[in-house]
């Protein structure tokens, strides 16, 4: 018989997209995919159980399927419709606890793969220039969906240790970006001026959302090495790109803001519904984070198809045009460079 996969948080597009491609392994019989919400979108020959991990019904959809591998997707920094921020940090801690309760109480469940993120690194000033899966944090995340994702890893360790028996994968996203992105982040790119923090320009990175759907199949079905696929990951697309080269592909004029007003402007715009300027975020614009993401492509198997640069690429052909044509932008930039190279020959 083939795997039976179990999907949470369904009713998300990213994880709708995971739902029908991993039908599509040949090793993969069936695909149970769990939401408290019923998805607006198509979830292929899947079966929908309407279903909330917060609650202990989720162990009998485990037992009554008789699921060998679960695909937690449901941790996530923004709450669908109109729950607030209360609503999803419970289901991001709350619910992972209920569901790893459950798949311990599972003799089924061989293979457990998490969605997390590489915000749980932080983003502080004495940061290292590349983290690394086994960095230590200097400064861990003080709320927001990075906090929840530190106690999501911390419980699924614990989970790793009273089941060894389960191959347990945890992988941390980078900021993920395409044409259907609908992330915060993707929100704050969007804007007509961009906010950034005077005197800052950090190194950003970044992984296509066909990328996320990719790993997570190859994290959920056999290695391609033969191995369990266990551990945790970095998942990003090779390279940087500077915030200020960001502004110049959109066409976005940027307004430096100082660093003690930048949190006012955050409010002003989360009030106005706008963006979710969050405080993990304004760090993020701040100081920047990079991640190693050597145990992707050694330990892993798996090599982005995207880079960091062709994934903001692909995302800002599908976004709304900037006050400012991007070409026009990259070449009065380019051009004031290069006056200031031939004005200072040292340099």
């Amino acid at each position: 018989m083939g795997k039976v996969v179990l999907v949470t948080g369904v009713a998300r597009q990213l994880s709708g997209r995971f739902v029908r491609r991993v039908q599509r392994e040949p090793e993969v019989d069936r695909v149970v995919a769990v939401d408290a919400v019923p998805p607006e979108h198509d979830l292929g020959d899947a079966e929908f159980v309407r279903a909330d991990i917060r609650q202990p019904m989720i162990g009998k959809v485990l037992a009554q399927h008789s699921v060998d591998t679960v695909v937690h997707l449901d941790v996530s920094g923004t709450p669908l419709g109109s729950g607030g921020r209360a609503q999803a940090k419970e289901t991001n801690v709350i619910g992972t606890m209920q569901l790893l309760g459950a798949c311990q109480k599972a003799p089924t469940v061989r293979r457990l793969v998490v969605k997390s993120t590489t915000s749980v690194y932080g983003s502080a000033p004495r940061d290292p220039a590349v983290f690394t899966e086994t960095t230590p944090v200097k400064s861990l995340p003080s709320g927001g969906f990075a906090k929840d994702a530190v106690e999501v890893e911390g419980y699924v360790r614990g989970f790793a240790r009273r089941r060894p028996d389960v191959a347990v994968a945890v992988l941390r996203f980078a900021n993920i970006l395409g044409p259907r992105a609908d992330t915060p982040l993707a929100e704050f790119f969007d804007l007509p001026v961009l906010p950034t923090v005077f005197g800052y320009d950090p190194r950003l990175q970044f992984v296509h959302e066909d990328d996320v759907n990719e790993v997570l199949v190859v994290a959920s079905t056999e290695a391609r090495r033969g191995t369990l696929n266990s551990g945790t990951f970095n998942i990003a697309g090779d390279g940087v790109l500077l915030l200020s080269q960001t502004a110049r592909r959109l066409g976005r004029p940027t307004v430096p803001v100082l660093l003690p007003a930048v949190t006012w402007v955050g409010r002003v715009l989360r009030t106005a519904g706008v963006t979710d300027f969050s405080s993990e975020q304004i760090r993020l614009l701040t100081h920047g984070r990079v991640v190693d993401t050597r145990q992707m492509r050694e330990t892993l198997g798996f090599r982005a198809a995207y880079t960091t640069a062709e994934t903001f690429h692909d995302f800002a052909r599908t976004r709304p045009a900037g006050l400012l044509p991007p070409a026009r932008l990259s070449a009065a930039v380019d051009g004031v460079a290069d006056r200031v190279r031939r004005a200072d020959p040292v340099r």
